[in-house]
């Protein structure tokens, strides 16, 4: 499952229950449907050549863990 730091109970009231919510997403998790929409997407995305594969990931969007940082190492 994915995290994004915000909780389900933060959610919007307009989008109702955020149990409602959280089961749809799970329930559709489990049955494939992010994964279907993900794939018509790329591929309308593609139709139109309008998505382009390079990505870029620095320190300002991964946090490594402290250890992983080059502290010193103690002992």
């Amino acid at each position: 499952m994915k995290r994004t730091g915000s909780p389900w109970r933060d959610m919007p009231e307009r989008y109702g229950p955020f149990k409602t919510a959280h089961l749809r997403f799970t329930r559709w998790a489990a049955d494939g449907t992010w994964a279907m929409l993900k794939r018509q997407v790329i591929a309308l995305a593609e139709l139109d050549d309008g998505i382009e594969w390079d990505a870029q990931a620095d320190a300002t969007i991964v946090r490594a863990h402290q250890h992983a940082a080059g502290a010193a190492k103690r002992g």
